[in-house]
């Protein structure tokens, strides 16, 4: 039985990508040429609003962001999942990604991902990790077609530190124990709730506040993360 979880942030931690990666995927293919034309279009034309909004306000930047997912057909969104995470998930992920992951697995804790992304668009990286389960970012969904709206509660920004609190207490796991993972500064709220941060390949604030604060930091890509146990 499972004593603590660990939570690990995805992109830039565990894989080489953004938000913006599957989703030019998923907007470009469609099943008219034509359709993929005007969704990238119209999301180009709004990049400079979206750009601000990461900025400013990662909740917004998310609901900005999946808007574009407006009339895309829930069954065309799992059949696609695959091929996105083959095609522009797989080959990101960090070469020390897996060895960190069973790590954490023979220390007997639950392995639980904390991300923006899409619930479609992280199953198969849940499958491919074998990991317990993902706090992640819905469609809301009617009649099978996205309205582009985002199911509450968006996942993002400080808010992930509230998810991460009570799906710990949801398990019966003391924080204390528990281990949380990230690449941005943007997650210090959610390294701070744990008794266990790690840093992985952190941005320059980040790493900054890793040293101030005595948090280890861990580099997938320069390292064998097999080398650096969780305490």
């Amino acid at each position: 039985m499972t004593t603590a979880t660990a939570y690990f942030d995805v992109d830039g931690t565990l894989v080489g990508t953004n938000l913006l990666h599957p989703t030019f995927r998923y907007l470009t293919t469609q099943a008219s040429p034509l359709d993929g034309m005007k969704r990238l279009g119209k999301a180009l034309m709004q990049a400079p609003r979206l750009a601000a909004a990461e900025l400013r306000d990662r909740r917004e930047f998310n609901e900005l962001l999946f808007a574009h997912y407006a009339g895309m057909s829930e069954d065309r969104m799992v059949v696609l999942a695959d091929e996105v995470f083959d095609d522009v998930i797989k080959p990101r992920i960090f070469r020390g990604t897996v060895d960190l992951v069973e790590a954490c697995k023979r220390a007997d804790m639950r392995i639980v991902l904390v991300t923006g992304a899409l619930d479609v668009t992280v199953k198969p990286l849940l499958d491919h990790l074998g990991v317990h389960g993902a706090i992640c970012n819905r469609l809301e969904y009617k009649d099978g077609y996205a309205t582009g709206k985002l199911l509450r509660p968006v996942v993002a920004g400080p808010g992930k530190a509230r998810l991460l609190a009570d799906d710990a207490r949801a398990a019966g796991h003391d924080l204390a124990k528990c281990h949380a993972y990230s690449d941005s500064f943007s997650d210090v709220p959610m390294l701070s709730v744990v008794g266990h941060p790690f840093c992985i390949n952190p941005d320059g604030k980040l790493a900054r506040m890793a040293k101030s604060c005595d948090w280890p930091i861990i580099d997938l890509e320069r390292h064998s993360p097999g080398e650096t146990r969780p305490q």
